[in-house]
């Protein structure tokens, strides 16, 4: 791989020893190999114009959010003192004793205001509203309508969407999940543990399938599919290194494949054939992230002030990783191109295969 001098940035030393490693543990007869190059090294600081034809991808590092283009131009730039949340659509900034919330386009401009206590959660082109007391949760349309809301009496202590739906886990073992106008389409509690708790959960973008961490003391990564009715469990596994914290659960696009954190490692499961693998990971895993033909999939993991991307190919297999130290990160993907965020700067590396 050759680096161009004028490019160079803090995550070179990296990806030249991740390169090295990939070439030296990749050598097998698949017809091309994956080239990881690094494009241009941006400081959020440095706002600049874009057009209305650019696509914005949105950032979070520390108490700054804001939105990016993939030719490296930074358009906005929001201070968030307390709290905040973004989405590819909105973002919103918010204190502890939240009366109401703005939601913002990404160009700035108001798109909403949500008369309703609470933390706004804001995922791709959803808006909810988690209510005080930590039970119940509201789920509004795009402009500031409630458009349905569930209450319960444990505390929420996981929650994901999908276009396909809602789902929540609880403080008392037990799983929901909703459809797109608020039906519950799946609720169950796993049990077979000592203290039941859901510690993580994923819906798929379908929402035919949901996945969760179960309980601790004999602990479960568990995947159920809707059913004339009722939950199927396809898959269930007890884990021997349990996490007694909250972890990250997530499909792939289609589905057929699902990842979990548990300590020190993540966990595949292949849901075609029920097959699992472990790969050993240091740390908690903050993100993962899949290229849009779901040939790679990128992990991002902290451990202490260590940063580190692992890179998968064809769902398992494990190509490489490189680490950094940074105070805060995120990592994003479109099209071909791999974006990662270290304290004040974004980086662009592209993916080509050659």
């Amino acid at each position: 791989m050759n680096f161009n001098k004028k490019k160079r940035n803090y995550l070179i030393p990296a990806l030249s020893i991740f390169c090295l490693v990939y070439i030296i543990f990749s050598m097998r007869p698949t017809g091309n190999e994956t080239h990881f190059t690094p494009e241009w090294t941006e400081n959020i600081t440095h706002i600049r114009n874009t057009s209305p034809q650019d696509e914005l991808i949105p950032y979070k590092l520390r108490d700054k959010i804001g939105y990016f283009t993939k030719e490296g131009k930074i358009c906005c730039l929001v201070s968030a003192p307390f709290k905040s949340t973004i989405s590819n659509k909105w973002y919103c900034t918010y204190n502890a004793s939240n009366e109401k919330a703005d939601i913002f386009f990404a160009d700035g401009t108001k798109a909403c205001t949500i008369e309703e206590k609470g933390f706004p959660f804001l995922d791709e082109d959803r808006i909810y509203i988690m209510q005080p007391g930590g039970t119940s949760f509201i789920k509004f349309s795009e402009t500031g309508k409630r458009q349905w809301n569930y209450e319960y009496y444990a505390p929420i202590t996981s929650f994901s969407s999908s276009r396909g739906g809602t789902v929540a886990g609880y403080s008392d073992g037990t799983v929901v999940s909703f459809d797109e106008s608020g039906r519950i389409s799946q609720k169950f509690n796993p049990g077979g543990s000592d203290v039941e708790v859901i510690l993580g959960t994923a819906i798929s973008e379908d929402g035919n399938r949901i996945a969760c961490i179960s309980g601790q003391n004999n602990q479960r990564f568990i995947v159920a599919e809707k059913n004339s009715g009722h939950s199927r469990i396809v898959f269930h596994e007890y884990l021997e290194n349990q996490l007694n914290t909250q972890t990250l659960v997530k499909f792939n696009r289609k589905a057929n494949h699902a990842y979990y954190n548990f300590k020190d490692g993540l966990g595949i499961v292949n849901l075609k054939n029920s097959t699992t693998k472990k790969i050993p990971i240091k740390g908690k895993i903050t993100q993962i992230e899949f290229t849009e033909n779901d040939e790679l999939v990128f992990v991002l993991s902290r451990n202490k002030s260590v940063y580190t991307i692992t890179v998968l190919e064809d769902f398992t297999h494990q190509m490489g990783s490189f680490s950094f130290e940074g105070e805060c990160s995120f990592i994003q993907t479109r099209g071909n191109s791999l974006f990662v965020g270290r304290n004040n700067k974004i980086s662009r590396i592209s993916i080509s295969r050659k």
